[in-house]
Parts: structure tokens; C-alpha cells; sequence
């Protein structure tokens, strides 16, 4: 079955339906691209919020099944290209601190991790296995049984924790780097 946008009233509704209809098929392909269960499910939820968006403009007798497949394939070809243009980046950029003063890296990781202890339990666990261990916030909400908005929630606090107590070392490693 294919849906078409003239053949609804209630283009709300038409958009829901086609999120319902279509969005595990579109999940699949963009996993055979991306290769990355996050990152797919990324791609076809922004497709879905662009469809929601220009609900209005898309014209009534293009196949939505069609215009989906479309927009999920020319989407994660762009996320591929942007991971190529960021890793040819990470790739020409020399190292930030290729010429540090080891005693003060020390004493600097020291502060960090100190201040990192002092977060609360729940919050120190969610930032290490976020900032630690390159974990997703959806693995990580998995992990813990927690929603994505809370894992969301204490990161932000954790960050802004941080942010306000190594404020001083921030700006350190900042004139560091510009007089090395």
C-alpha cells in the first residue's frame, strides 16, 4: 500500500500514519548505509520532522513511500560526507597539545577528575560513560533504564558543573595553546 498526500483531509494525521507505515523500513535502509543503528535512526526521524514541516508544500500525487526512501538516501549520503569532510579535518589538524608541560598536564587531570568525583552518583556515571567511554545517550539510557531526556538532563548538569568550577583551567590550556 502506498500513500499519497491527496488522498487525506488531515494532513497531521497523514504524517503519523506514514511514520507508523513506513518508519521500520526506512530504519533498515538507512542502517544498510549508515551502518550505525544510531545514526539510521537519526536520519529517518529527521526526515520525518522535515516531512512535518513542509506537510503543506509536498505535492498531493508524489508517492510518500518514494519521496521517503528518497529523502532517507539523500540524507545519509550527506552524513557520510560530512563524517569524510570531519575525519580529512581531524587528519590535517596537528596535535593541541603536542608540546605540553607534563606537570602541569598532570595536575590539570588531577583537577578535572576531582571535580568529576564530586558530581552527584547518577551524574558522574552518566557524563563518565558518555565522555569516557564514547557511549550514546540512547546506549546509555538503555544501560541505566532511564529516558534519553533524563541522560540529556544530567549531562547538561554535569557540563555545567564543570564549566563553572575548571573555568581557571579552561582559560589555562586556552593561553597554552596559543603561546605553544
Amino acid at each position: 500500500m502506498d500513500i499519497h498526500f491527496g488522498k487525506a483531509n488531515d494532513q497531521d494525521k497523514l504524517v503519523e500514519e506514514c511514520f507508523h507505515t513506513y518508519f521500520e523500513g526506512l530504519h533498515r535502509y538507512a542502517f544498510t548505509i549508515l551502518k550505525d543503528n544510531d545514526e539510521a535512526k537519526d536520519a529517518v526521524q529527521a526526515v520525518f520532522l522535515k516531512l512535518w514541516e513542509k506537510r503543506a508544500d509536498i505535492d498531493e500525487q508524489q508517492s510518500i513511500k518514494s519521496y521517503l526512501y528518497t529523502a532517507v538516501y539523500h540524507y545519509c549520503l550527506n552524513v557520510r560526507r560530512h563524517e569524510k569532510v570531519k575525519d580529512n579535518y581531524l587528519a590535517q589538524r596537528p596535535p593541541v597539545f603536542e608540546h605540553r608541560n607534563e606537570l602541569v598536564s598532570k595536575e590539570t587531570h588531577r583537577r578535572i577528575m576531582e571535580h568529576i568525583d564530586n558530581l552527584s552518583p547518577q551524574c558522574r556515571l552518566i557524563f563518565s560513560k558518555s565522555r569516557f567511554e564514547g557511549r550514546k545517550y540512547a546506549e546509555i539510557a538503555a544501560d541505566l533504564g532511564l529516558s534519553v531526556k533524563t541522560v540529556e538532563v544530567q549531562m547538561g548538569k554535569a557540563l555545567k558543573i564543570l564549566r563553572a568550577k575548571l573555568f581557571d583551567i579552561m582559560v589555562m590550556i586556552l593561553f597554552a595553546c596559543l603561546f605553544l
